[in-house]
């Protein structure tokens, strides 16, 4: 704060003080006058030349001196009052400088609290947009792993329905290989002499077994179908091509049925269920 500035913010207080000041030596006057005139009274009387009073006079000073007295009171009462307002003046201006200072504690304190908040709302959003971000990459990896092995099983899938299916065809033309070798060693047997060998055995069991009829003629060449279980066991006999009568028919079924069971093939592949024999007799 300047001089100037100090001046006339205290000018008041200044003026009080100059004129308390004042007031005090006109009352130490005053005193030492009083003081005087007793110590004159009080004295060895000596013949002086003096002037008579009047009684008015000294009424007159005695009342000028009770006003300044009041005087002297007043303007102590007054400079002491000034100094109370000055006084309580600065302990207001204190007290608002320090209900600013707190004020502005409060704000900055405040403004601190607000500044943290935020820093740690920030970092919040951070941590959670970092988090987000975690996430949402391991459900993009776990999408794509499921991804790759729904792929990966496809193809598995794949590859085994191949494999199954080429099993398949390897298993069928394995199977219609092995029915035509079998056909063909079929073939090659029944017109081999296995085959012949096994016919024979039959003609020559169902000739053994048949009884000749009276009536029967020289010359029968006939053709019967038997039916059989594996094993030989016959199941059914019908005459179906025969230059005999029904006798000579009746007579050929009756020696298949006494003729079972059958002979067993030499192999396996010339057993059949039905066959077709041819019933020739030597005669």
């Amino acid at each position: 704060m300047t001089m100037a500035g100090f001046l006339r913010e205290n000018s008041r207080p200044a003026f009080m003080s100059l004129l308390l000041h004042g007031l005090i030596a006109v009352a130490l006057l005053w005193a030492a006058d009083f003081s005087f005139q007793h110590a004159t009274v009080g004295a060895p009387s000596v013949p002086i030349e003096a002037t008579v009073v009047s009684s008015r006079v000294v009424l007159a000073a005695a009342a000028e001196r009770q006003h300044a007295a009041a005087a002297v009171e007043q303007a102590a009462a007054a400079a002491k009052a000034a100094a109370l307002a000055q006084q309580q003046r600065q302990q207001a201006q204190q007290q608002a400088l320090q209900q600013q200072r707190e004020r502005q504690a409060q704000q900055r304190q405040l403004a601190q609290a607000r500044a943290a908040d935020q820093a740690a709302a920030a970092k919040a959003a951070k941590r959670q947009a970092a988090a987000a971000e975690v996430a949402e990459r391991q459900a993009a990896a776990e999408q794509a792993a499921k991804r790759q092995a729904a792929a990966e099983a496809q193809r598995q899938a794949a590859v085994e329905a191949a494999r199954r299916r080429a099993a398949a065809r390897a298993a069928v033309q394995a199977q219609l290989q092995r029915q035509i070798a079998a056909e063909a060693r079929a073939d090659a047997l029944a017109s081999g002499p296995l085959a012949d060998q096994y016919r024979a055995e039959l003609q020559n069991r169902i000739i053994q077994a048949w009884i000749k009829p009276p009536a029967a003629k020289r010359g029968i060449d006939c053709f019967v179908r038997i039916t059989q279980v594996p094993g030989g066991d016959v199941t059914g006999a019908t005459v179906t091509q025969c230059n005999g009568d029904a006798a000579v028919r009746q007579s050929i079924q009756n020696a298949v049925y006494r003729a079972s069971p059958l002979p067993t093939p030499p192999d396996p592949s010339l057993y059949h269920r039905t066959l077709i024999i041819e019933f020739k007799p030597n005669e």
